[in-house]
Formats: C-alpha cells, sequence, structure tokens
C-alpha cells in the first residue's frame, strides 16, 4: 500500500523527526524520518519497492552498497538497530540467506535477509552539534545535577579522597565495579556466531 509523507514532526521520545504517513486505504502511521524525506513525498514498504530513500524492504533486495537504517534482527520483529538521529549502516555483502551489515560502532554482523531495512540515513544529523547552552536545559529533560565520584571523600565512593586535587585511579562506580573497559558481554550468548567483527575500541 503507497503511502504519502503528509508532515515531518518533533518527537519528545527521540533524537531524530518522525515522519506522519497518510495509507491510501485511509490507515496513518508514524515513521523515523530519513535524512531527504520531503513532504509529499510517496514511500512503500515490501518486496516490490525500489531501493529508494524511505522504502522498507527486505535485505535480499537492497543492493549491495546500500546506506540503510531502521534494520530488524528476526523477520517481522519491528526495527531494532540504527534508529537515532544521524545514524546509519551499509550493507556490505552477503552470504547465503545472511547478509553483512557494518553497523555505526564499527561492528560487522550477519543479518538473515529476510529481514527487513529502511533506505537512506536516519535524519535530524545535526543533532549531535547541539549544546545545551545552560544548565536549566537539562533540567527540562529530566537530567538531575550529578556529583563526580571523585570530588567525594573515600567514605562516600571509591574514587575519593586524597590531598589536594588528587584525581581517582581506576575509574569505577560507587559499588566498585569497573566503570571502563570491562567487557559485559555474556561470552556464551547465542547471537555472538553471527558477529564477524566487534566494534573498534
Amino acid at each position: 500500500v503507497p503511502a504519502v509523507v503528509k508532515t515531518i514532526e518533533y518527537d519528545p521520545n527521540r533524537s531524530a523527526r518522525i515522519a506522519l504517513l497518510y495509507y491510501a486505504d485511509g490507515e496513518k502511521r508514524y515513521i523515523i524520518a530519513p535524512n531527504g524525506l520531503q513532504v509529499g513525498t510517496t514511500l512503500l514498504s515490501g518486496a516490490e519497492a525500489a531501493p529508494e530513500i524511505g522504502n522498507a524492504i527486505p535485505l535480499a533486495n537492497i543492493p549491495v552498497g546500500t546506506v540503510i537504517h531502521n534494520i530488524e534482527l528476526r523477520p517481522g520483529q519491528g526495527a531494532l538497530l540504527v534508529r537515532s538521529a544521524g545514524n546509519f549502516a551499509q550493507l556490505t555483502s552477503r552470504e547465503g540467506s545472511y547478509c553483512v551489515i557494518k553497523l555505526p560502532s564499527g561492528e560487522t554482523r550477519k543479518v538473515l535477509s529476510a529481514c527487513k531495512a529502511t533506505v537512506g540515513s536516519v535524519g535530524n544529523s545535526d543533532h549531535a552539534l547541539e549544546q545545551s547552552g545552560k544548565a536549566g536545559r537539562s533540567r527540562w529533560l529530566g537530567r538531575r545535577p550529578h556529583n563526580r565520584g571523585v570530588v567525594m571523600n573515600p567514605v562516600d565512593h571509591p574514587m575519593g579522597g586524597g590531598e589536594g586535587r588528587q584525581s581517582g585511579g581506576h575509574p569505577r562506580s560507587r559499588k566498585g565495579l569497573y566503570a571502563k573497559g570491562l567487557k559485559t558481554r555474556a561470552p556464551k550468548k547465542q547471537s555472538s556466531k553471527y558477529i564477524i567483527e566487534r566494534a573498534k575500541k
């Protein structure tokens, strides 16, 4: 069913903008607005759709080298990967029933070819350049002030204490767990076999 882009709107729940689609059969839905999407454009979803910006197509039908976003991990589950402002992944090759995708983190992994993805990159790419300008704007977003562990006393935090401005030791949480460099991924995770190359540190 073809859909026409009616408006592109702000969404408080994400960094990207969202586009309101009016489908030919009368249904209305929101999608994450890709870069370069214009109001009035007609979009399609499905195996027959052309690989143009905003169309959602199974990975099997997308040309190799295409920039994509909104990628599913299981067919029909809905998009999980690459959805924040300015992000994109690239379809690099095909191996049997899987497609190899390079993710924004630098990780390369296999995804089933039956999974859908949207062509193009996520819009609002200037989001990364925004500066809050004042502490109050962080408060509007619900972020309360945070106190660094280094400025506390040893009784309050493992990184506290020291004469003068001695900073911290190994970065760790208040409970003593390492905060940086500690591997947190489960070693026996089933999906590890689909990851070809982990993200570069």
